[in-house]
């Protein structure tokens, strides 16, 4: 029993780590990357907090995803722009942050003369991708 439980956590952690690489790679190539700083149980057996900083190189935009919960977008250097479905752009500087409610269609693009960070803090369903990208 408890090597059928480790196995199938490693298994789960397997997944999340290919997730997440495959989430990377997919998005350096337009001048995103997503490292994955924490995740861990919040108490709850059906959600989990995950810590991410995103780096946007000059210009470069995440596409229209959502998430499986919320997230809170602290900026960490420059300037990032946020936009809601049928709503005017959000911009933040430095030392601003963001919540964005579970499910809600955004992108972000760094709108500054140089590289752009934000702290992306979600409270997710477990199991579900972090980031699902959203049809045009």
């Amino acid at each position: 029993m408890k090597t059928t439980r480790i196995l199938a956590a490693a298994l789960m952690i397997g997944g999340a780590l290919s997730m997440s690489l495959a989430l990377a790679q997919q998005f350096d190539a337009s001048g995103i990357a997503r490292t994955e700083t924490v995740r861990d149980d919040i108490g709850d057996a059906a959600h989990e907090a995950v810590q991410v900083r995103v780096d946007f190189a000059p210009g470069a935009a995440f596409p229209r995803h959502t998430h499986p919960g919320t997230e809170i977008a602290y900026v960490l250097a420059g300037t990032v722009e946020y936009q809601f479905n049928g709503q005017p752009p959000v911009t933040l500087k430095a030392g601003e942050a963001l919540f964005i409610p579970e499910g809600t269609i955004h992108s972000a693009k760094n709108v500054g003369a140089g590289n752009a960070s934000e702290l992306a803090t979600y409270v997710v369903e477990k199991g579900q991708p972090i980031v699902v990208v959203a049809g045009r």
